[in-house]
């Protein structure tokens, strides 16, 4: 999780690619939901460290989705 190290806040996950997925209705940058977007300046730091976790359950659940790939792939 990564955080600011001069108050230990968490960093945003934003990456400045703001698309909204048409069926999950999630961020396909951020992978977060327009509601957690839009909360996060107002979000305290267990709020913001909550959606992190959100994020990476997503990120994971996305990667395993993933096909494998083989040594020899492109």
């Amino acid at each position: 999780m990564v955080t600011d190290s001069r108050r230990d806040e968490p960093v945003s996950p934003c990456v400045s690619i703001c698309r909204l997925d048409p069926d999950t209705q999630i961020c396909t940058g951020c992978l977060r939901t327009l509601d957690e977007i839009a909360a996060w300046g107002r979000l305290d730091r267990q709020g913001r460290h909550r959606v992190l976790a959100a994020v990476e359950r997503r990120r994971t659940a996305a990667a395993a989705r993933q096909p494998a790939r083989g040594c020899d792939s492109p």
